[in-house]
């Protein structure tokens, strides 16, 4: 039986490993706390389409217990990994693959990607200081794995699905493996979509285009998506961000299959949510900002490209992250992103 664990059981990590266990792997979760707590004693409870299902798994705020794994998804968010790299070494065998199911452009974007630029076969400090989880993990073990549905935890151990089912995965260097094959057939077997992508940098920059975009705009307003969409001056603040980002994905070779005005339309359709970075805000969480507008930024000083409206939108969400004691801003991510 395939060995998975989900290192970081949240709201995202919960609702894979739920679809794991239906799909017939053997899976284990890294939790803590109250979360932790109640997956003991009365098991993982996934709230879907009105009924609740729960799952009996292993789960443990220490690693060791769980031992080497097939496959370990990381669950937590980006800005939280780096601090913890060492804690995921009892879960890694030889051949032991990480799936970083995370926001934003992952710490492993540069290995075997062939930009033809100098970023090749390096990391971003602003999502992997130091290269740590480069240098931890090794950029070879990375499958790339993008986050398409919003999920909650409303109480503890019980995750509750909101909307999307689709998880896109793929090889760093868009060859089909057999890990990536096994994986996608798990989840699928699961309930989920996991459709396997030869261009996952493609995929990785649609989804960041919104969460550049949307997720400070509605961090600093507290509006909705379809708000911000529907109102022509934030739509507009929204719309040049994309632009700016789209010149910088596009000089590291991504193709972005929709335009700009679709893509937003896209957002403004979802009534009434609120990205994750407003959720952080609202619920006094540390607030995911580095792997969302840091990493773009650092791309676009590297690559001398202009971004001014994105400089402007970003450095305010830091100011309010950092005055909510939400956010530390850092002098060493100040000077990569403001390097002129």
């Amino acid at each position: 039986m395939t060995k998975v664990c989900v290192f970081g059981a949240g709201a995202i990590g919960g609702y894979m490993a739920a679809a794991l266990v239906k799909g017939g792997a053997e899976v284990s979760l890294v939790a803590r706390g109250p979360h932790l707590a109640a997956i003991r004693e009365k098991g993982l409870t996934l709230d879907m389409d009105g009924r609740r299902e729960t799952f009996e798994v292993a789960a443990s705020d220490d690693p060791a217990d769980l031992g080497p794994q097939d496959y370990v998804i990381i669950g937590l968010k980006a800005h939280s990994v780096p601090a913890v790299v060492d804690r995921f070494r009892p879960l890694m065998g030889n051949h032991t693959a990480i799936v970083p199911a995370v926001n934003g452009i992952p710490w492993w974007y540069f290995y075997k990607a062939d930009t033809g630029t100098v970023l090749d076969d390096t990391w971003l400090e602003t999502v992997d200081p130091g290269g740590i989880q480069w240098k931890t993990f090794g950029p070879e073990r990375a499958i790339g794995c993008v986050v398409y549905p919003a999920c909650e935890v409303p109480e503890p151990g019980v995750v509750e699905h909101k909307s999307g089912n689709r998880f896109t995965l793929g090889e760093p260097d868009g060859s089909s493996s057999e890990r990536v094959e096994t994986l996608s057939k798990l989840m699928i077997a699961g309930g989920l979509k996991a459709p396997r992508k030869a261009r996952m940098r493609d995929e990785i920059w649609i989804k960041l285009w919104g969460n550049c975009s949307f997720n400070p705009v509605s961090a600093l307003t507290g509006a909705s998506l379809d708000l911000i969409g529907n109102n022509e001056a934030c739509r507009d603040v929204v719309r040049r961000i994309m632009v700016e980002c789209k010149a910088v994905g596009e000089a590291v070779g991504a193709r972005f299959a929709v335009d700009v005005e679709k893509r937003i339309d896209g957002g403004a359709e979802i009534i009434g949510h609120k990205p994750s970075t407003r959720q952080d805000v609202e619920r006094g969480r540390p607030m995911e900002l580095d792997a969302l507008t840091s990493t773009v930024l650092e791309l676009a000083r590297r690559l001398d490209i202009p971004t001014p409206t994105l400089d402007a939108v970003a450095a305010l969400v830091r100011m309010q992250g950092s005055v909510l004691g939400l956010y530390e801003i850092k002098p060493e991510i100040e000077e990569i992103i403001f390097r002129r």
